[in-house]
Protein backbone atom coordinates (compact mmCIF):
# COMPACT_ATOMS: atom_id res chain seq x y z
CA UNK A 1 0.00 0.00 0.00
CA UNK A 2 1.19 3.96 -0.98
CA UNK A 3 2.65 5.51 1.86
CA UNK A 4 3.56 9.50 1.79
CA UNK A 5 7.13 9.53 3.20
CA UNK A 6 8.55 12.92 4.61
CA UNK A 7 12.33 13.72 4.70
CA UNK A 8 13.54 16.10 6.94
CA UNK A 9 17.13 17.85 6.89
CA UNK A 10 18.22 20.72 6.92
CA UNK A 11 19.15 21.16 3.29
CA UNK A 12 18.52 19.01 0.38
CA UNK A 13 20.38 20.65 -2.30
CA UNK A 14 23.68 20.62 -4.17
CA UNK A 15 26.17 17.96 -4.03
CA UNK A 16 26.67 17.23 -0.42
CA UNK A 17 26.55 13.40 0.59
CA UNK A 18 22.96 13.80 2.74
CA UNK A 19 21.34 15.03 -0.23
CA UNK A 20 22.77 12.70 -2.94
CA UNK A 21 21.92 10.00 -0.59
CA UNK A 22 18.31 11.03 0.39
CA UNK A 23 17.85 11.52 -3.70
CA UNK A 24 19.00 7.19 -3.96
CA UNK A 25 16.66 6.50 -1.33
CA UNK A 26 13.47 8.78 -2.71
CA UNK A 27 14.04 7.25 -6.19
CA UNK A 28 13.68 3.78 -4.45
CA UNK A 29 10.36 4.21 -2.62
CA UNK A 30 8.90 6.05 -6.03
CA UNK A 31 9.86 2.97 -7.60
CA UNK A 32 8.00 1.16 -5.00
CA UNK A 33 4.82 3.20 -5.45
CA UNK A 34 5.44 5.57 -2.50
CA UNK A 35 5.12 9.06 -2.23
CA UNK A 36 8.38 11.36 -1.00
CA UNK A 37 8.28 15.30 0.06
CA UNK A 38 10.43 17.13 1.40
CA UNK A 39 11.34 19.44 4.39
CA UNK A 40 14.42 21.67 4.59
CA UNK A 41 15.98 25.25 4.53
CA UNK A 42 17.55 24.64 1.36
CA UNK A 43 15.67 22.89 -1.35
CA UNK A 44 16.41 22.07 -5.04
CA UNK A 45 13.29 19.25 -5.68
CA UNK A 46 9.76 19.38 -6.51
CA UNK A 47 8.26 22.70 -5.06
CA UNK A 48 5.14 20.92 -5.23
CA UNK A 49 6.42 18.32 -2.96
CA UNK A 50 8.21 20.68 -0.50
CA UNK A 51 8.21 22.74 2.27
CA UNK A 52 10.69 25.09 2.45
CA UNK A 53 11.49 26.81 5.90
CA UNK A 54 14.05 29.17 5.41
CA UNK A 55 14.26 28.94 9.43
CA UNK A 56 15.36 25.02 9.48
CA UNK A 57 19.15 26.20 7.25
CA UNK A 58 22.01 25.44 9.22
CA UNK A 59 23.77 29.17 7.83
CA UNK A 60 20.19 30.71 8.86
CA UNK A 61 21.68 33.49 11.43
CA UNK A 62 19.63 32.53 14.07
CA UNK A 63 21.25 29.12 14.14
CA UNK A 64 24.76 30.36 13.53
CA UNK A 65 24.14 32.71 16.59
CA UNK A 66 23.18 29.70 18.58
CA UNK A 67 26.48 27.75 17.46
CA UNK A 68 28.64 30.63 18.31
CA UNK A 69 26.92 30.68 21.67
CA UNK A 70 27.08 26.60 22.63
CA UNK A 71 30.32 24.79 20.94
CA UNK A 72 34.13 25.47 22.13
CA UNK A 73 32.55 26.53 25.40
CA UNK A 74 31.47 25.16 28.40
CA UNK A 75 28.89 26.91 30.02
CA UNK A 76 25.55 28.62 28.22
CA UNK A 77 23.38 31.52 28.87
CA UNK A 78 19.88 31.72 30.19
CA UNK A 79 19.34 33.77 26.97
CA UNK A 80 20.98 31.35 24.67
CA UNK A 81 18.84 28.62 26.23
CA UNK A 82 16.02 30.56 25.46
CA UNK A 83 16.97 31.50 21.92
CA UNK A 84 17.34 27.41 21.08
CA UNK A 85 13.58 27.37 22.69
CA UNK A 86 12.22 29.88 20.54
CA UNK A 87 13.51 28.63 17.01
CA UNK A 88 12.61 25.02 18.66
CA UNK A 89 8.88 26.30 18.82
CA UNK A 90 8.98 27.79 15.75
CA UNK A 91 10.61 25.02 13.73
CA UNK A 92 8.13 22.50 15.41
CA UNK A 93 5.16 23.73 14.21
CA UNK A 94 6.71 24.07 10.60
CA UNK A 95 6.99 20.23 10.79
CA UNK A 96 3.09 19.80 11.96
CA UNK A 97 2.22 22.13 9.25
CA UNK A 98 4.33 19.56 6.74
CA UNK A 99 3.02 16.39 8.19
CA UNK A 100 -0.36 18.07 7.61
CA UNK A 101 0.18 19.20 4.40
CA UNK A 102 1.25 16.03 2.82
CA UNK A 103 -0.78 13.42 5.04
CA UNK A 104 3.02 12.14 5.95
CA UNK A 105 2.56 8.47 6.92
CA UNK A 106 6.72 8.22 7.63
CA UNK A 107 9.34 10.01 8.39
CA UNK A 108 12.80 10.10 7.32
CA UNK A 109 15.23 11.90 9.40
CA UNK A 110 18.44 12.73 7.15
CA UNK A 111 21.29 13.18 9.25
CA UNK A 112 19.63 15.74 11.49
CA UNK A 113 19.24 13.33 14.68
CA UNK A 114 22.87 12.77 14.57
CA UNK A 115 25.26 15.94 13.81
CA UNK A 116 23.85 18.98 15.76
CA UNK A 117 24.70 21.35 12.76
CA UNK A 118 21.18 22.69 13.53
CA UNK A 119 20.44 22.25 17.19
CA UNK A 120 16.89 23.62 17.13
CA UNK A 121 15.85 21.75 14.33
CA UNK A 122 16.80 18.67 16.08
CA UNK A 123 15.20 19.48 19.07
CA UNK A 124 11.89 19.79 17.35
CA UNK A 125 12.09 16.60 15.71
CA UNK A 126 12.42 14.52 18.19
CA UNK A 127 9.21 16.00 20.24
CA UNK A 128 7.23 15.82 17.05
CA UNK A 129 8.42 12.04 16.54
CA UNK A 130 7.27 11.45 20.53
CA UNK A 131 4.60 13.17 20.13
CA UNK A 132 2.90 11.94 17.04
CA UNK A 133 4.59 8.52 17.10
CA UNK A 134 5.22 8.53 13.57
CA UNK A 135 6.90 5.90 11.86
CA UNK A 136 10.85 7.15 11.37
CA UNK A 137 13.90 6.25 9.93
CA UNK A 138 17.24 7.89 11.47
CA UNK A 139 19.60 7.84 8.98
CA UNK A 140 23.03 9.08 10.44
CA UNK A 141 26.04 9.57 8.10
CA UNK A 142 28.80 11.84 10.93
CA UNK A 143 28.20 11.31 14.73
CA UNK A 144 29.20 14.46 16.68
CA UNK A 145 31.76 12.77 18.64
CA UNK A 146 33.31 11.78 15.14
CA UNK A 147 33.58 15.76 14.30
CA UNK A 148 36.68 17.88 16.99
CA UNK A 149 34.22 20.88 16.60
CA UNK A 150 31.78 19.60 18.90
CA UNK A 151 33.69 17.76 21.46
CA UNK A 152 33.60 20.97 23.66
CA UNK A 153 29.99 22.24 24.44
CA UNK A 154 27.27 23.30 26.71
CA UNK A 155 24.97 21.82 25.24
CA UNK A 156 25.36 17.95 26.54
CA UNK A 157 21.61 17.88 27.74
CA UNK A 158 20.33 18.20 24.71
CA UNK A 159 22.88 15.90 22.22
CA UNK A 160 21.80 13.62 24.85
CA UNK A 161 18.19 14.04 24.40
CA UNK A 162 18.00 14.47 20.66
CA UNK A 163 21.24 13.67 18.67
CA UNK A 164 20.07 10.69 18.33
CA UNK A 165 17.16 10.15 20.33
CA UNK A 166 16.05 6.86 21.88
CA UNK A 167 12.01 6.34 20.84
CA UNK A 168 10.26 3.52 20.44
CA UNK A 169 9.09 4.38 17.18
CA UNK A 170 12.48 5.05 15.33
CA UNK A 171 14.78 2.32 13.43
CA UNK A 172 18.16 4.14 13.27
CA UNK A 173 19.91 3.38 10.46
CA UNK A 174 24.18 3.79 9.96
CA UNK A 175 26.40 3.86 7.11
CA UNK A 176 29.56 1.85 8.51
CA UNK A 177 30.37 -0.99 11.54
CA UNK A 178 32.18 1.34 13.61
CA UNK A 179 29.16 3.94 13.60
CA UNK A 180 26.97 0.99 14.69
CA UNK A 181 28.94 -0.10 17.75
CA UNK A 182 30.03 3.45 18.56
CA UNK A 183 26.50 4.02 18.71
CA UNK A 184 25.52 0.94 20.55
CA UNK A 185 28.19 1.62 23.16
CA UNK A 186 27.64 5.53 24.10
CA UNK A 187 23.74 5.49 23.93
CA UNK A 188 22.55 1.58 24.24
CA UNK A 189 21.01 2.49 20.50
CA UNK A 190 20.74 -0.17 18.09
CA UNK A 191 20.91 0.23 14.70
CA UNK A 192 21.20 -1.28 10.96
CA UNK A 193 24.05 -0.75 8.27
CA UNK A 194 23.19 0.49 4.66
CA UNK A 195 26.04 1.63 3.19
CA UNK A 196 25.86 4.48 -0.02
CA UNK A 197 24.71 3.11 -3.20
CA UNK A 198 24.73 3.30 -6.61
CA UNK A 199 22.79 2.14 -9.53
CA UNK A 200 24.90 -0.28 -10.76
CA UNK A 201 22.09 -2.20 -13.08
CA UNK A 202 22.34 1.27 -15.06
CA UNK A 203 25.92 1.64 -15.50
CA UNK A 204 27.44 5.19 -17.01
CA UNK A 205 27.55 5.51 -20.86
CA UNK A 206 30.27 7.89 -21.33
CA UNK A 207 30.18 10.05 -24.50
CA UNK A 208 33.61 9.92 -25.98
CA UNK A 209 33.15 13.31 -27.74
CA UNK A 210 31.85 15.14 -24.70
CA UNK A 211 35.45 13.93 -22.93
CA UNK A 212 37.63 15.04 -26.04
CA UNK A 213 35.65 18.31 -25.77
CA UNK A 214 36.39 18.62 -22.47
CA UNK A 215 39.69 17.88 -22.49
CA UNK A 216 40.43 20.27 -25.55
CA UNK A 217 38.76 23.00 -23.02
CA UNK A 218 40.93 22.74 -20.01
CA UNK A 219 43.95 22.27 -22.19
CA UNK A 220 45.00 18.82 -22.49
CA UNK A 221 46.41 17.38 -25.55
CA UNK A 222 45.28 13.91 -26.78
CA UNK A 223 48.28 12.39 -25.29
CA UNK A 224 47.73 13.55 -21.51
CA UNK A 225 46.68 10.99 -18.59
CA UNK A 226 44.02 12.94 -16.56
CA UNK A 227 44.54 12.09 -13.05
CA UNK A 228 40.86 13.19 -11.01
CA UNK A 229 41.24 14.04 -7.18
CA UNK A 230 37.12 14.06 -6.83
CA UNK A 231 36.99 15.56 -3.70
CA UNK A 232 36.57 18.83 -1.84
CA UNK A 233 40.48 20.08 -0.89
CA UNK A 234 40.56 19.62 3.02
CA UNK A 235 43.43 18.26 4.66
CA UNK A 236 42.02 15.12 5.66
CA UNK A 237 41.85 14.12 1.96
CA UNK A 238 45.36 13.90 1.76
CA UNK A 239 45.73 15.06 -1.60
CA UNK A 240 49.62 15.51 -1.12
CA UNK A 241 50.43 11.90 -1.96
CA UNK A 242 48.43 12.26 -5.17
CA UNK A 243 51.01 15.36 -5.87
CA UNK A 244 53.83 13.02 -4.83
CA UNK A 245 52.51 10.16 -6.68
CA UNK A 246 52.03 12.18 -10.44
CA UNK A 247 55.91 13.14 -9.41
CA UNK A 248 56.97 9.85 -8.91
CA UNK A 249 55.37 8.67 -12.51
CA UNK A 250 58.15 11.01 -13.82
CA UNK A 251 56.03 11.78 -17.00
CA UNK A 252 54.77 15.38 -18.18
CA UNK A 253 51.99 13.97 -19.55
CA UNK A 254 50.37 13.31 -16.45
CA UNK A 255 47.92 15.92 -15.07
CA UNK A 256 46.32 16.37 -11.74
CA UNK A 257 42.92 17.82 -11.61
CA UNK A 258 41.44 18.12 -8.43
CA UNK A 259 37.28 18.77 -8.97
CA UNK A 260 36.06 20.74 -6.09
CA UNK A 261 37.22 24.35 -5.05
CA UNK A 262 38.66 25.34 -1.40
CA UNK A 263 36.75 27.56 0.67
CA UNK A 264 34.86 24.72 3.25
CA UNK A 265 37.50 24.54 5.71
CA UNK A 266 39.77 27.19 4.35
CA UNK A 267 42.59 28.04 2.16
CA UNK A 268 45.68 27.40 3.65
CA UNK A 269 45.79 23.97 2.74
CA UNK A 270 44.91 24.51 -1.21
CA UNK A 271 47.95 26.96 -0.93
CA UNK A 272 50.02 24.71 0.30
CA UNK A 273 49.11 22.10 -2.13
CA UNK A 274 49.72 24.68 -4.85
CA UNK A 275 52.97 25.71 -3.63
CA UNK A 276 53.93 21.84 -3.06
CA UNK A 277 52.62 20.62 -6.63
CA UNK A 278 55.21 23.29 -8.21
CA UNK A 279 57.90 22.29 -6.34
CA UNK A 280 57.19 18.79 -7.77
CA UNK A 281 56.40 20.02 -11.07
CA UNK A 282 53.54 18.64 -11.26
CA UNK A 283 51.14 20.08 -13.55
CA UNK A 284 48.00 20.78 -10.98
CA UNK A 285 45.06 21.91 -12.04
CA UNK A 286 42.11 23.38 -9.48
CA UNK A 287 38.89 24.05 -11.95
CA UNK A 288 36.44 24.19 -9.08
CA UNK A 289 33.36 25.49 -11.41
CA UNK A 290 35.13 27.02 -14.00
CA UNK A 291 34.78 25.11 -16.34
CA UNK A 292 30.97 24.01 -15.28
CA UNK A 293 27.94 26.35 -16.26
CA UNK A 294 26.77 25.74 -12.54
CA UNK A 295 28.32 23.48 -9.66
CA UNK A 296 25.65 20.86 -10.00
CA UNK A 297 26.16 16.96 -9.49
CA UNK A 298 26.16 16.24 -13.55
CA UNK A 299 29.38 18.10 -13.93
CA UNK A 300 30.91 16.46 -10.80
CA UNK A 301 29.67 13.35 -11.78
CA UNK A 302 30.90 13.68 -15.38
CA UNK A 303 34.21 14.63 -14.92
CA UNK A 304 34.55 10.92 -13.88
CA UNK A 305 34.07 9.97 -17.77
CA UNK A 306 36.86 12.18 -18.54
CA UNK A 307 39.77 10.55 -16.21
CA UNK A 308 42.29 7.98 -16.93
CA UNK A 309 42.71 7.40 -13.10
CA UNK A 310 41.62 8.31 -9.82
CA UNK A 311 43.17 9.32 -6.46
CA UNK A 312 41.65 8.66 -3.33
CA UNK A 313 43.87 8.58 -0.61
CA UNK A 314 41.88 9.78 2.36
CA UNK A 315 43.23 9.87 5.87
CA UNK A 316 39.46 9.06 7.13
CA UNK A 317 35.83 8.89 5.36
CA UNK A 318 32.95 7.99 6.79
CA UNK A 319 32.65 5.71 4.10
CA UNK A 320 33.83 6.76 0.44
CA UNK A 321 31.32 7.64 -2.14
CA UNK A 322 34.23 9.00 -4.35
CA UNK A 323 35.28 5.18 -4.24
CA UNK A 324 31.96 3.82 -5.20
CA UNK A 325 31.95 6.62 -8.16
CA UNK A 326 34.97 5.45 -9.60
CA UNK A 327 34.41 1.63 -9.60
CA UNK A 328 30.54 2.75 -11.45
CA UNK A 329 32.53 4.31 -13.69
CA UNK A 330 35.04 1.66 -14.20
CA UNK A 331 38.46 3.53 -13.44
CA UNK A 332 41.15 2.39 -11.76
CA UNK A 333 42.28 3.97 -8.72
CA UNK A 334 44.84 4.36 -5.78
CA UNK A 335 43.29 4.19 -2.34
CA UNK A 336 44.61 4.88 1.47
CA UNK A 337 43.60 2.02 4.03
CA UNK A 338 41.28 4.82 5.63
CA UNK A 339 39.64 2.98 8.81
CA UNK A 340 36.21 2.48 7.17
CA UNK A 341 37.54 1.21 4.25
CA UNK A 342 39.87 -1.88 5.81
CA UNK A 343 36.91 -3.05 8.18
CA UNK A 344 33.80 -2.73 5.93
CA UNK A 345 35.30 -2.40 2.18
CA UNK A 346 38.87 -4.36 1.40
CA UNK A 347 37.10 -7.67 2.95
CA UNK A 348 34.85 -7.53 -0.30
CA UNK A 349 37.02 -8.37 -2.76
CA UNK A 350 38.25 -4.98 -4.81
CA UNK A 351 41.23 -5.39 -6.90
CA UNK A 352 42.78 -2.15 -5.99
CA UNK A 353 46.15 -0.38 -5.54
CA UNK A 354 46.41 0.31 -2.09
CA UNK A 355 48.33 2.66 -0.02
CA UNK A 356 48.94 2.28 3.77
CA UNK A 357 49.30 5.73 5.32
CA UNK A 358 52.47 6.21 2.57
CA UNK A 359 53.56 5.96 -1.24
CA UNK A 360 55.80 2.92 -1.79
CA UNK A 361 57.64 2.50 -5.14
CA UNK A 362 55.56 -0.90 -5.63
CA UNK A 363 51.84 1.54 -5.71
CA UNK A 364 54.03 3.50 -8.54
CA UNK A 365 54.94 1.08 -10.56
CA UNK A 366 51.54 -0.71 -10.11
CA UNK A 367 49.89 2.38 -11.32
CA UNK A 368 52.22 2.79 -14.07
CA UNK A 369 51.48 -0.87 -15.06
CA UNK A 370 47.27 -0.19 -15.22
CA UNK A 371 47.63 2.70 -17.16
CA UNK A 372 49.79 1.09 -19.64
CA UNK A 373 47.94 -2.47 -20.04
CA UNK A 374 44.45 -1.70 -21.03
CA UNK A 375 43.62 -5.42 -20.68
CA UNK A 376 44.84 -5.42 -17.34
CA UNK A 377 42.92 -2.27 -16.90
CA UNK A 378 39.87 -3.67 -18.04
CA UNK A 379 40.32 -7.00 -15.72
CA UNK A 380 40.54 -4.66 -12.79
CA UNK A 381 37.72 -2.30 -13.43
CA UNK A 382 35.31 -5.02 -14.44
CA UNK A 383 36.32 -7.00 -11.76
CA UNK A 384 35.41 -3.94 -9.12
CA UNK A 385 32.03 -3.64 -10.90
CA UNK A 386 30.88 -6.83 -10.53
CA UNK A 387 31.97 -6.68 -6.57
CA UNK A 388 30.12 -3.31 -6.03
CA UNK A 389 27.52 -4.39 -8.11
CA UNK A 390 27.01 -7.46 -5.14
CA UNK A 391 26.79 -5.29 -2.08
CA UNK A 392 26.23 -1.85 -3.24
CA UNK A 393 23.52 -1.30 -5.91
CA UNK A 394 20.06 0.13 -6.09
CA UNK A 395 19.01 -3.86 -5.83
CA UNK A 396 20.65 -4.51 -2.12
CA UNK A 397 18.79 -0.53 -0.84
CA UNK A 398 15.43 -1.76 -2.55
CA UNK A 399 16.01 -4.96 0.20
CA UNK A 400 17.30 -3.06 3.25
CA UNK A 401 14.45 -0.17 2.96
CA UNK A 402 11.42 -2.82 2.50
CA UNK A 403 12.44 -4.59 5.45
CA UNK A 404 12.75 -1.18 7.10
CA UNK A 405 8.64 -0.15 6.31
CA UNK A 406 7.70 -3.91 6.76
CA UNK A 407 9.01 -3.25 10.61
CA UNK A 408 6.58 -0.33 11.00
CA UNK A 409 3.73 -1.60 8.53
CA UNK A 410 3.79 -5.28 8.14
CA UNK A 411 5.18 -7.46 5.37
CA UNK A 412 2.70 -6.00 2.52
CA UNK A 413 2.55 -2.72 2.91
Amino acid sequence: MSKNIGFVSTRFAGTDGVSLEAAKWSEIFERSGHRCFWFAGEIDRDPEQSHLVPEAFFKHETNKAIDVEVFGRKRRSPETTQAIHDLRTLLKKRLYEFIDRFRIDMLVAQNLLTIPMHLPLGLAMTEVIAETVIPTVAHHHDFYWERSRFSVNAVGDYLRMAFPPSLPNIQHVVINSAAQEELALRTGISSVIIPNVLDFENPPQPDEKDTHAFRRRIGLNPEDFLILQPTRIVQRKGIEHAIDLVHELGNQHFKLLISHEAGDEGYEYAEWLTDHARERGVDLRLIGTRVADAPDRPTLWKLYAHADFITYPSLYEGFGNAFLEAVYFKKPLLINRYAIFVRDIEPKGFDLIVMDGFLTKKNVQKVREVLENPALLERMTAHNFAVAARHYSYAMLRRQLDNLMANFFGVNH
